[in-house]
């Protein structure tokens, strides 16, 4: 037995997270291993079945996961040698969601939870990766091809651990129920029972002292081990495990499986000597796995139309409104709900492709504009262009009608999740925005070298692109074009530096903001024309010039200007920081009226609010300033 156990201590010390333990641990957990020769299409376990008390890794073989959809069965992943599976049961209590088939003969071993679950207590490394293991129902999130990429498949965040801790930020009870230790239990029994819920804290001087759930009353009272009649500090769990107000989702799971409990008491401090804040159950662990951004990327890889679309973008919206009221930092809101966008626009075009066929050429489909720039937090409307590569002559029309097609249908399923087409026609769909590389490149190069003389006059949202879709070598291209044809190019420059200055000022010479003087918006303040694109175009003005590649979002744009030009680094940083504030406001706005936050109803703001805005104002100046003095703007003028 021992050659066995070692043998697959080997074995597993090779994958993740069992290479996170040592080679004595992992000689204690094979020791409880069972082996399972699984049969061609031997199901292990089915949506439904009770929960197993082991997890999964695939030793030999392949086994296919699926869930049952709209009647269907969707292959969800597969599992072949060293991946982990059939994590449910360490983080929930329901029966399981999914079906575990072997694809081939394939050698299993099942793991027991309550061996290893003192060595996941012990190593958070174990816990993180069987966390998001879980959470995003992968097989196996430390793949090499995606090894970094633990949210998403096609996307890498920096730090982007701390990121998903902010997006799992945990909701609990915040009313928890108390009682004294010589409560009788028939009392607190009828007391959860009236309030619904499944424990109560003993306390003592108003300080937790134990806690009884419903586990309690059902393995020590209606088993008869104690009368009903009996006092509550006989049958409580006892010291109650205290977390502070700010406990993170990782903590929390972590404190619960080191500890073996299912409930966590919310301390002011988080010690058992300060005032109850509130109790962290199991379930709302759940919750909060459900609501990683993860999690939305896979329900939107698996929509079927724009309505399982739309719903994601619902909840994406409820998640930034939670997101901007616990003053979780703008910068990582913007991260996350930039990369949700681009899954839906990426979507999207899928749906269209499924619908159409095969393309007959490879193309690129590039979100611009606050798309483009990951700065779109409201439902604002869409911007995109289309660009294929050049096929031969006779075959441009047929090619370009294909993508015409495709484009009207994703154009139409985005409009039906909630993006409106652009009001300016920039949308991929208009056949002046749907055309190959080539004519792309002709279109980048005249806006640059002759810039207001010609149709399609330039619209500087163009130069702020991101791809949802497609042939990353098309995006390159044009963005070659763009910084070949940036060099001395005064002409350009001149261009957009003046239509930078041309925006309205923001405030009026007595310092009142300028707002609208007639329409359905009079008297409120367009915060977007008037105080966030004079910020974005100057942004993208300066990165060009800076020959800064491959940074859209005006925050970071303004951030890393800093770093290249440090003489004028503190204007830059104002900047960034202004940038924010405005955004912040805008989206409250939006998020408060259901709208896309452009006019700001400034009597309904606080003084001091009023003050910040006008604050963030300020920096304006100083960038207008530096465009004049660092572009010599005569051209336009």
């Amino acid at each position: 037995m021992n050659v066995i156990a070692e043998r697959i201590a080997e074995f597993l010390k090779v994958y993740p997270p069992f290479n996170n333990l040592s080679i004595e641990e992992l000689k204690i957990v094979s020791s409880s291993i069972r082996v399972i020769n699984l049969e061609k299409h031997k199901v292990l376990f089915q949506i439904n079945d009770a929960l197993h008390d082991s997890f999964y890794v695939v030793a030999s073989g392949v086994i296919n996961l699926s869930v049952i959809s709209d009647a269907e069965e969707t292959f969800l992943n597969k599992c072949i040698e060293g991946d982990v599976f059939g994590l449910r049961p360490f983080f929930a209590k329901n029966n399981y969601m999914m079906t575990a088939k072997a694809r081939e003969e394939s050698i299993i071993y099942a793991i027991p939870i309550a061996s290893f679950r003192p060595f996941v207590a012990q190593n958070s490394e174990v816990l993180n990766f069987l966390l998001e293991s879980f959470a995003n129902n992968s097989n196996n999130p430390s793949d090499r091809e995606n090894k970094g990429k633990l949210l998403f498949d096609n996307v890498v965040f920096s730090n982007q651990q701390s990121e998903m801790h902010y997006f799992q930020t945990l909701t609990y009870n915040k009313t928890p129920l108390k009682a004294t230790s010589t409560s009788i239990v028939k009392d607190i029994a009828q007391l959860m029972t009236d309030n619904i819920t499944n424990s109560v804290f003993i306390t003592e001087n108003s300080f937790p002292i134990g806690i009884v759930t419903d586990t309690d009353i059902r393995s020590k009272i209606a088993t008869g081990r104690f009368p009903i009649s009996t006092s509550i500090d006989k049958i409580m769990a006892s010291p109650v495990i205290t977390v502070p107000e700010n406990v993170s989702l990782a903590e929390a799971q972590l404190l619960m499986l080191k500890n073996n409990v299912s409930h966590l008491c919310v301390t002011q401090d988080g010690s058992d000597k300060s005032d109850i804040k509130g109790v962290i159950s199991e379930h709302d662990l759940i919750v909060a796995q459900a609501s990683n951004p993860g999690v939305l990327i896979k329900e939107i890889k698996r929509s079927k139309d724009a309505k399982d679309l739309k719903q994601v973008r619902t909840r994406l919206a409820e998640m930034i409104q939670s997101s901007m009221s616990k003053n979780i930092p703008l910068t990582h809101v913007f991260n996350i709900a930039g990369e949700i966008n681009l899954a839906i626009v990426k979507r999207s075009v899928e749906l269209s492709i499924l619908d159409l066929g095969s393309p007959p050429a490879r193309f690129a489909w590039l979100s611009i504009g606050s798309q483009g720039r990951k700065e779109q937090l409201l439902l604002t409307d869409q911007d995109n262009i289309l660009v294929f590569e050049d096929v031969a002559a006779d075959k441009y029309r047929d090619v370009k009608d294909y993508f015409l097609k495709l484009a009207k249908k994703a154009v139409n399923t985005l409009e039906k999740v909630g993006y409106e087409p652009c009001k300016n026609g920039h949308n991929a769909s208009n056949m002046l925005w749907c055309k190959s590389l080539t004519d792309w490149t002709k279109q980048y190069e005249n806006w640059m070298n002759t810039p207001g003389e010609i149709s399609n006059e330039i619209s500087s949202i163009f130069f702020d692109y991101e791809i949802a879709f497609g042939e990353s070598k098309i995006e390159e291209a044009i963005t070659n074009t763009i910084f070949k044809n940036v060099k001395k190019n005064i002409l350009f420059f001149d261009y957009l530096g003046n239509d930078t200055l041309r925006k309205p000022a923001p405030l009026s010479f007595f310092k009142k903001f300028n707002v609208e003087e007639e329409g359905i918006n009079k008297d409120k303040f367009d915060i977007k024309s008037k105080a966030l694109m004079p910020l974005i175009d100057g942004a993208r003005l300066f990165t060009i010039s800076h020959n800064i590649k491959g940074i859209n979002n005006t925050y970071l744009r303004f951030k890393q200007l800093a770093m290249v030009d440090p003489k004028h680094a503190e204007i830059y940083l104002n900047c960034s920081e202004a940038f924010l504030i405005l955004s912040k406001f805008r989206a409250l706005e939006g998020l408060k009226n259901d709208n896309s936050g452009q006019y700001i109803n400034v009597e309904e703001l606080s003084k001091a609010d009023k003050e910040i805005l006008k604050n963030a104002l300020n920096p304006m100046k100083e960038l207008e300033e530096l465009i004049k003095d660092t572009f010599q703007l005569t051209q336009f003028s």
